[in-house]
């Protein structure tokens, strides 16, 4: 057994199990999961840690800390050893106390790893619900070992980057005593989570993947011990990290950039299309209902939609416009244009962007630079993502029929390209949403002449972003991620899970604004308005986060993203009212950070938020009823 104290910390590491056991002097013990083995998913099959017949562990020391350095070899495959080779190294940092958990390749021959699954997950078996698993799961989940619902495998198997886990972290707490757990090389890894129904326990650990086809580099996880803490306390250790990163940036700088900024806090949020077209051979094309394929709304009849809500007094509009653009929707990206000819073309188009701008409104469009459409004039195989194995992922569910996914690497070109187009015709834009960016993950691509890992990926995901913003363009994308806080502005949404699913069905944990507490003051997310049934009002939800209001939300396709039938019926002056209250709460929050939320006297139904200055909101789910203090 080896033992290590520093900073109060204190690491214990089993040479015969290879568990390791975290600890704060004089705190409650973290164990690994009693029945976990650290082991690799490889191509031939799992490869244990212990079945290395050459193992061998030393005590590290630093200037910085000191530790545990693990090294491993002599594995088999296929009855030969073969010249693989790993070390760990976990060790406790001197001056914080921090536990660094390091997974280091030093030769790949002679194993296809798949995944690792190292660190181990905790041992976390009691049915109580003081006992809590925190997952950044879009917005956030907590789940008390006492919840009654199965948790299912999250979006995106919770790789981190995507709608799965905004947040590359995870946390679990026990009668006021946690542990953070951060990812600091996330690019590649995720976390798996087990929550049988009813408990009695929860298992989350974390699992780190190939970069094209290699483990590569140094895989790297942090935890954090906290005493006498709860998930607020989580979020302010992890704002304070990324604070230290210098990722963390504030709507109040990114104003000073682009003063529309601040037009667009307190903004009602409008989601409207103009031309749909699903082509015969996508998989949402309906033979049986071709009413339902296609449709067209013209410029012109956009333009008096916008005079109508000016005159029913909205003081305060951004407009996100699908379908401008011939073929239609989701159709022959990244060639997209001209504007629909059908509805008006660039006049057409340019009246109504004039039109909201003659009002003080802000107007933006949709824009899409990954689905790689097939019958886009430039299409070129040679520049879609290209799998190691040298095949090109396809498919055909959107509108536009038959599509691969561009190399991210050329992204930045079109956006230039795209961009530059409407500006020649006069389309003066205040606002771009490229879509998928942020909920989908980073891609890969082996093609030599443009090799792109993931996080490449995400940086030209972030040029596209900055070109926007150096062209006085906000930014956007379809949801939220950690990666793109320094250089996204808005998003289409940033849900919790349950609102992603049909009304009703059964939570998986309890909703938490996980990503709010870190990134509140950073980000501008519009929420759902929909009152989804007679108990169930959404519009208490983005009170509770202080966020802007959809006022409408015409989703472009029918029961996905949130967006189901059979929600209650309002007229469109209920809705301009209920908006008018959020985007008025909105305006004095918008860019303060949210310090606290919490569970009035324990009641999941009645909860708090405070901001910045004081400011807070009640809402009592139950009554249906909020209350504002300043």
């Amino acid at each position: 057994m080896y033992h290590i104290v520093k900073n109060q910390t204190e690491i214990r590491f089993n040479e015969k199990t290879l568990q390791f056991t975290f600890q704060k002097t004089g705190g409650v013990t973290w164990n690994w999961q009693e029945d976990y083995a650290p082991y690799m998913e490889c191509e031939c099959g799992p490869v244990y840690f212990q079945d290395g017949e050459k193992i061998s562990h030393e005590i590290l020391k630093t200037g910085v800390g000191e530790g545990i350095l693990s090294t491993y070899e002599g594995f088999r495959n296929d009855g030969n050893i073969v010249p693989y080779k790993f070390q760990t190294v976990v060790w406790v940092e001197g001056a914080s106390g921090d536990i660094y958990c390091e997974w280091i390749p030093v030769c790949e021959d002679g194993l296809e790893v798949k995944k690792v699954f190292w660190p181990g997950p905790m041992a976390f078996e009691e049915k109580r619900e003081d006992w809590y698993t925190l997952l950044t799961n879009r917005q956030g989940m907590l789940i008390p070992n006492t919840w009654e619902t199965k948790l299912h495998t999250p979006c995106f198997d919770g790789f981190f980057g995507t709608a799965g886990a905004y947040m590359p972290w995870f946390s679990q707490i026990r009668e006021r005593e946690g542990y953070l757990a951060v990812c600091l090389t996330p690019w590649n890894a995720g976390y798996q989570a087990e929550h049988p129904a009813g408990g009695p326990y929860t298992h989350v650990g974390m699992r780190f993947e190939p970069s094209l086809g290699k483990m590569e580099y140094r895989r790297i996880v942090r935890f954090t011990l906290l005493e006498d803490c709860d998930y607020n306390d989580m979020c302010k250790v992890y704002r304070n990290f990324v604070d230290e990163q210098g990722r963390l940036r504030t709507l109040e700088e990114k104003a000073v950039r682009n003063s529309h900024v601040n037009d667009l806090i307190g903004s009602a949020f409008l989601h409207k299309g103009i031309k749909t077209y699903v082509q015969p051979d996508s998989e949402f094309f309906d033979p049986q209902n071709p009413d339902k394929n296609n449709h067209l709304t013209t410029f012109a009849q956009r333009e008096e939609e916008i005079r109508q809500l000016h005159e029913l007094g909205v003081e305060k509009l951004y407009l996100h416009l699908d379908g401008w653009a011939e073929p239609g929707y989701d159709n022959r990206h990244p060639d997209y244009g001209p504007a629909c000819q059908e509805a008006g073309g660039w006049e057409g188009m340019k009246s109504l962007a004039d039109t909201m701008h003659g009002y003080g409104y802000l107007f933006g469009i949709h824009d899409q630079y990954r689905d790689y459409y097939m019958s886009a004039p430039s299409f070129d195989v040679n520049f879609a993502c290209r799998l190691q194995d040298g095949s090109i992922p396809t498919h055909k569910r959107w509108a536009g029929g038959p599509q691969s996914y561009l190399c991210g690497s050329q992204a930045p070109y079109y956006v230039k390209r795209n961009f530059r187009e409407l500006e020649e015709h006069g389309i003066s834009l205040d606002c771009a949403y490229l879509d998928v960016f942020t909920c989908n993950e980073g891609d890969e691509c082996d093609n030599p002449m443009h090799r792109m890992t993931r996080k490449d990926c995400y940086d030209y995901r972030c040029l596209c972003f900055e070109y926007l913003l150096k062209n006085g363009i906000l930014s956007s994308s379809e949801e939220v991620n950690d990666w793109a806080v320094p250089s996204q502005i808005f998003c289409h949404y940033a849900p919790y899970d349950f609102m992603m699913e049909v009304p009703g069905t059964p939570r998986q944990g309890i909703p938490v604004p996980l990503y709010n507490l870190v990134y509140h003051d950073c980000v501008i997310q519009p929420w759902m308005m929909e009152k989804v049934s007679a108990d169930e009002d959404y519009m208490l939800y983005a009170l509770l986060n202080g966020g802007a209001p959809y006022l409408v939300r015409d989703a472009a396709y029918p029961n996905i993203d949130g967006a189901f039938d059979g929600y209650v019926k309002m007229s469109l002056e209920e809705q301009v009212e209920r908006a008018e209250k959020v985007s008025e709460f909105h305006e004095k929050v918008g860019k303060r950070e949210m310090l606290r939320h919490e569970f009035v006297d324990g009641n999941y139904n009645i909860q708090k938020t405070t901001f910045a200055g004081g400011i807070s909101v009640l809402v009592d789910f139950e009554k249906q009823c909020y209350k504002i203090n300043e």
